[in-house]
């Protein structure tokens, strides 16, 4: 392909860099490899350690608070590149080959767009930035156990210095990606640009698609009856008249009760809950109609039923404990459930019915019942999917299905732990297969649009290095970059 090499490495960069800058900090001092703790205190006499084979010059002595470039009003600090190597060691990305040449000149593009992006007047909401963060926060405390140990990895004060920190930083992330996507929005491609891209593309460099298959599948879920409903209230009021009435305490309870295991060993604690949060709307509306210290009654969300305890209101914040339970079913409803999808199975397998009929009629699952059970990839957006890099559990079924057989059925959990049935057919198997300009497309039209929005990104940051204040430490001077940072 003719896509640059500089230009792929730097969005491979991007997209592992992700996770570092949505979860850390510029400022963090205390980095735990899972192997020992690296402490970097900002005196001069103080070396880093070395996290990466540089291709340039060695490093004799770097000092661990000094500045390595500045780019319009945001600093870039030594530390800053040490931090994040070492992050994108923890989650398990590779760093063989990624030098801090290379690192550092993902941070400055980071700041350019960053920085034009409020010369534009970009404006991100607020409560958008609170709402990442908020998911953020509950994966640290998920991860660690409990806020005070977050705030201790961080070596922050408190809370409130740590999210004012992680704000900043989703600020800069989000202001970053508006611009690009600014910088890109009105790049469109003609067909003539994508039968050119392709066709001058020489033959045995043309790309190779893996093995995809287009999926629809038939859910029969066990009946939750009404009764069942009611025993999981009952049993909730029990447990809410035991905290209210006799002075229990709802951590506890919630510890020994609540289904939801993320924040059951927290004792139900889910700690700043916004009005925009990602959370069901009837969670929402308790946890926003309660004063401090009252349990709310049993209420039903998709994920069960629960109630609801206001641990404290700070502001715009709400934080909440609570107890999620799951009404019980049957094994008469799953075996009913059981025999229902086996002569439906059977019904297709002997060309009774079609698998796409099948799923309009019976089907439980409403998001793909109205289009025969077929399935749309979350990633790409269209029906195809890659065989390599599909849901190990859905791979699993449909690997070794020939088109249009049918699979066993086989038993699948949802998010809330929730048991349905399933039976899954492949509609349409694509083999691995060298590009072709007509089977796909689509696919071409992809790669061309992305060259062409690389090159569109790239005309966009040489012109606005040339417009922008940008110093480089000496220590970077030999840096191969892919962009003109040093203004050469």
């Amino acid at each position: 392909m003719r896509l640059k090499t500089t230009s792929m490495k730097c969005i491979a960069i991007s997209s592992l860099m992700f996770l570092f800058l949505s979860l850390g900090g510029i400022n963090a001092q205390v980095i735990d490899t899972g192997e020992e703790s690296l402490e970097v205190k900002a005196i001069d006499e103080t070396p880093v350690k070395e996290v990466a084979k540089d291709t340039v010059k060695p490093f004799k002595r770097i000092k661990a608070g000094g500045v390595s470039a500045v780019v319009g009003e945001y600093v870039i600090v030594e530390f800053d590149i040490d931090l994040s190597f070492l992050e994108m060691q923890q989650q398990g990305a590779s760093i063989e080959g990624i030098t801090r040449c290379q690192m550092l000149g993902k941070l400055m593009e980071d700041k350019l767009y960053a920085h034009h992006a409020k010369q534009d007047s970009i404006l991100i909401p607020d409560s958008q930035i609170n709402s990442r963060l908020d998911q953020q926060m509950q994966y640290l405390i998920s991860e660690l156990g409990s806020e005070e140990k977050v705030v201790a990895y961080y070596r922050k004060d408190n809370m409130a210095d740590l999210r004012k920190q992680l704000f900043d930083v989703n600020k800069q992330i989000a202001l970053a990606a508006e611009m690009q996507g600014k910088v890109i929005e009105d790049v469109e491609i003609t067909p003539e640009e994508i039968r050119n891209f392709f066709f001058s593309i020489p033959e045995d460099e043309r790309p190779v698609f893996g093995a995809e298959v287009e999926v629809a599948q038939i859910v029969i879920e066990p009946e939750v009856t009404e009764e069942a409903k009611q025993d999981a209230i009952d049993r909730l009021n029990e447990i809410r008249n035991d905290i209210v009435e006799n002075g229990s305490s709802f951590a506890t309870k919630a510890v020994l009760y609540s289904k939801d295991e993320g924040s059951a060993r927290k004792g139900g604690l889910i700690p700043g809950v916004r009005r925009d949060a990602p959370y069901a709307k009837e969670f929402k509306d308790q946890a926003f109609s309660l004063l401090e210290g009252e349990v709310s009654e049993p209420f039903e969300t998709s994920f069960g039923f629960h109630i609801l305890y206001v641990e404290k209101i700070r502001g715009q914040e709400v934080d909440v404990r609570h107890i999620l339970l799951f009404p019980e079913v049957s094994q008469e409803t799953i075996d009913k459930a059981r025999e229902k999808i086996d002569k439906i199975r059977q019904s297709i397998v002997n060309d009774s019915i079609s698998f796409a009929e099948a799923a309009r009629l019976y089907s439980d699952q409403k998001e793909t019942r109205n289009s025969g059970g077929r399935l749309m990839n979350p990633i790409t957006g269209d029906t195809r999917f890659d065989l390599t890099k599909m849901d190990p559990t859905l791979s699993a079924q449909v690997y070794n299905l020939a088109q249009n057989e049918v699979s066993k059925v086989f038993t699948d959990r949802d998010r809330t732990g929730k048991s349905s049935f399933k039976i899954l057919t492949v509609t349409k198997r694509f083999e691995e297969h060298e590009a072709d300009f007509v089977k796909d497309y689509e696919k071409i039209k992809e790669l061309a649009l992305k060259e062409k929005q690389i090159k569109a990104i790239q005309e966009w940051q040489e012109k606005k290095i040339g417009e922008t204040y940008i110093s480089v430490n000496r220590d970077y001077t030999d840096c191969d970059f892919s962009n003109n940072w040093l203004k050469q």
